[in-house]
């Protein structure tokens, strides 16, 4: 049974540290950057690949540091994700954010995971995550593709979502009251066809 908490971070208030720069880490980077672009984020790793660094140099909140990692590394940030494919560097790395207290992400290693990054659906402002536990990133991912093509485009999904909010916003009376409103509403929305 999948017992995680989803959750949704607001990364660009937080600062990051990646360790690794090859293509895992550019992977992540790539990710972190397509949900939340202006992430204050620290790449230490030994070397980079040129995808990595032609992608930091694209965003000025993002830095890159060639050196081994070192847990004085952790300082100032506030999340970790290892991408080295080194099982002994991802060890040390998450041993030392375990004592700072800091949450850690290892690619491809659920097992050094305080927590997963999901497969994205985005249309507009809806953002929809699929996890599979760690299991199967090829499921999350496939399951992510048929919700796009499932969904409606982005244009359709977010006049939707603007005018709920406009609707939300002239609602008067207490929680429960809004809440009973929306529902039936978005029931409407959601109805399958007879």
């Amino acid at each position: 049974m999948n017992r995680l908490f989803p959750i949704f971070v607001k990364l660009e208030q937080l600062r990051l540290l990646v360790v690794g720069g090859g293509v895992v880490g550019h992977e992540k980077l790539a990710a972190v950057l397509r949900n939340s672009p202006q992430t204050r984020v620290t790449v230490v790793a030994t070397w980079f690949g040129d995808d990595t660094t032609e992608l930091a140099a694209r965003y000025p909140n993002v830095q890159l540091v060639q050196k081994p990692f070192d847990p004085t590394d952790l300082a100032h940030h506030d999340l970790v994700i290892v991408a080295t494919g080194l099982r002994e560097v991802s060890q040390a790395v998450r041993e030392a954010a375990q004592a700072a207290r800091l949450l850690c992400n290892v690619a491809d290693t659920p097992d050094l995971c305080d927590f997963y990054l999901g497969s994205v659906v985005q249309k507009g402002d809806l953002k929809i995550a699929v996890s599979t536990n760690g299991k199967s990133p090829t499921l999350a991912k496939r399951m992510r593709e048929y919700l796009e093509e499932a969904l409606p485009d982005e244009a359709e999904v977010q006049r939707l979502l603007d005018k709920l909010q406009a609707y939300r916003n002239t609602l008067t009376g207490d929680f429960q009251a809004k809440l009973e409103a929306l529902n039936q509403l978005t029931e409407q929305v959601f109805r399958k066809p007879e």
